[in-house]
């Protein structure tokens, strides 16, 4: 089963590997594919600081969960995204959120289950 992960998801799961959501992602890939866009990765730099301030990790270890994350999440450019998908992506979300673009299109378009800490 595909599973597309936003920023929340793996933001909870770098900040706490030993979670339930951490848990899942690095211990279900026989069950799971996660997927995420190559926008998530941009996010989690962005928020560097930010998630070295609330996990209390050191800079390596942090990293080191980053790494364990990356590594149970395939990632794909979101121009590999057919327009269509992204265009649609873009009317789900105009009025909400319009971050989750990327996610909600990578999600209809694999016909996928989306997994986000949004309400």
């Amino acid at each position: 089963m595909i599973v597309v992960v936003d920023s929340n998801i793996a933001f909870s799961a770098i900040l706490k590997t030993d979670s339930v959501i951490g848990d899942l992602i690095l211990n279900s890939n026989k069950v799971f594919q996660f997927w995420s866009c190559h926008y998530l990765l941009d996010e989690i730099d962005k928020h560097w600081d930010k998630l070295k301030k609330i996990s209390k990790l050191s800079e390596s270890d942090l990293l080191d969960s980053q790494r364990l994350v990356y590594k149970n999440i395939n990632f794909i450019d979101e121009g590999q995204i057919p327009k269509a998908f992204r265009l649609r992506a873009y009317d789900l979300v105009k009025e909400i959120d319009l971050n989750d673009i990327v996610f909600i299109a990578l999600n209809e378009y694999q016909e996928s289950i989306l997994w986000t800490g949004d309400k």
